[in-house]
């Protein structure tokens, strides 16, 4: 019996409650029992009393420490590219602020395989953070017009494919990697479509296309801010990224371990983690 119970039968039973105690013992039993049954909450053993004290002490000692990791993550991923992050948002605001940011469609830096292939601004990079958990998996070229104007092309030659329900985006299949010719890309675009779904992709490609040839050039479509949700659509860009090929199929583009750093494809600094500051544009 636990010592709650113990309490309760003293306290109602071997009182001084004068009807109480001239009760017959089967009744006063009977009383007893469902006193104990109804009145009392048993109590913790020592030891998990102990337990639960440790809890809460460790607890309250977990949480500092889980706040100063988050800190910690927070500073490293977002303050490294916080310069040019505010650049962007400038820029965002009042295009004409930084012209000698925006480049423009076919560009070619240097001898890099790939032609920049929208007008606009590499606002967003490879490896760029916006929350916690998250890396970009491209880069975000913005720019400054309202949907459906700037066109957007082929950056380079290969094979289009346009999934029966896509509404914004296309991917090109490109059999030689221009950097290692033995293995095979897929060349991603996307947010060619408004906030909702009315699609700025070329008519020469409608849903369900495949396996189309395209020349480096070809007019895919046009910048839109289409996100899925007509209620929170994302700012005018385009979108683009080189994603791995997995046995003749391209991989899941959301998760940044299945695309390829696109820096080399274009010869421009567009890896977060190696340029923490500026916006990439040709030399």
């Amino acid at each position: 019996m636990s010592t709650c119970a113990e309490f309760v039968r003293t306290q109602n039973i071997s009182g001084t409650d004068s009807k109480v105690s001239r009760l017959s013992r089967q009744n006063r039993e009977i009383l007893q029992s469902e006193v104990i049954t109804f009145a009392c909450i048993p109590e913790f053993p020592h030891s998990h009393r102990y337990n639960l004290l440790m809890s809460k002490k460790l607890i309250l000692f977990l949480i500092p420490f889980a706040l100063a990791i988050a800190g910690i993550y927070l500073y490293f991923n977002f303050r490294r590219t916080s310069a040019r992050t505010a650049q962007v948002i400038q820029w965002l605001r009042d295009p004409s602020s930084h012209p000698e940011l925006m480049m423009t469609a076919g560009a070619r830096c240097g001898d890099a395989p790939f032609v920049f292939p929208t007008d606009g601004m590499a606002g967003f990079i490879w490896d760029d953070s916006f929350r916690p958990g998250h890396r970009h998996q491209g880069i975000d070229i913005f720019a400054g017009t309202d949907v459906g104007v700037t066109p957007v092309y082929a950056a380079y030659p290969g094979y289009l494919t346009r999934q029966a329900d896509w509404k914004s985006t296309v991917i090109v299949r490109v059999p030689e990697d221009p950097l290692k010719p033995a293995r095979q890309i897929w060349v991603y675009y996307t947010h060619l479509a408004d906030a909702n779904g009315a699609s700025f992709i070329s008519e020469q490609f409608p849903p369900g296309t495949t396996e189309v040839y395209v020349e480096t050039g070809t007019l895919l479509g046009y910048q839109g801010n289409y996100s899925g949700d007509p209620n929170n659509p994302v700012g005018v860009h385009l979108h683009i990224s080189i994603v791995k090929d997995n046995f003749g199929s391209f991989m899941n583009e959301l998760e940044i371990d299945n695309t390829y750093d696109p820096s080399p494809y274009f010869n421009l600094p567009l890896n977060a983690n190696r340029n923490k500051e500026d916006v990439p544009v040709c030399n």
